[in-house]
């Protein structure tokens, strides 16, 4: 795989009906925008279709404005055996300005499935900086994390 394949961004307005009460998008939409970006991102690198199995860490940094410009950025950070993980920054700026500010991060696993749904192999990636290695330790740091939350949470499962 190209280093061109993984990592993506998607731009979008914010518009008016993705406002909330408060006059600001409201985190549903950006939401949405995040769970877009990460399957262009993980069907790009796995060529597969790709379905959501674990959004988590989301903070809300910043609000967004109407009429902002607003760029998720998504990238492989991660990749198991069907599984990807994907480091995802939402920026916004006064599309006039383009002085961009960071307002949302967080990481979105998805896997690759089959027309039946089962899981299916993608390629591995492999940290070559500096940089990529600390993200690739930081998702493995991570699935540790959120198996001990996992764990914690079963006291709410019947």
């Amino acid at each position: 795989m190209t280093a061109s394949q993984r990592d993506i961004t998607l731009r979008f307005l914010a518009e008016p009906q993705d406002v909330n009460f408060g006059g600001k998008v409201h985190g549903g939409a950006v939401m949405k925008w995040i769970d877009l970006a990460a399957y262009a991102c993980s069907a790009g690198w796995s060529g597969r279709y790709c379905v959501t199995a674990y959004a988590g860490g989301i903070r809300f940094i910043a609000p967004i404005h109407v009429g902002s410009l607003v760029e998720v950025e998504a990238k492989v950070i991660y990749t198991g055996k069907s599984s990807m993980h994907i480091a995802l920054e939402v920026n916004a700026c006064d599309p006039k300005s383009l002085n961009r500010r960071q307002t949302t991060n967080c990481i979105v696993i998805m896997v690759a499935v089959d027309q039946n749904g089962q899981s299916e192999t993608v390629p591995q990636w492999i940290p070559e900086t500096e940089a990529d290695k600390q993200q690739h330790a930081t998702a493995i740091k991570l699935m540790g994390m959120r198996k001990q939350i996992g764990e914690e949470m079963e006291i709410f499962v019947d």
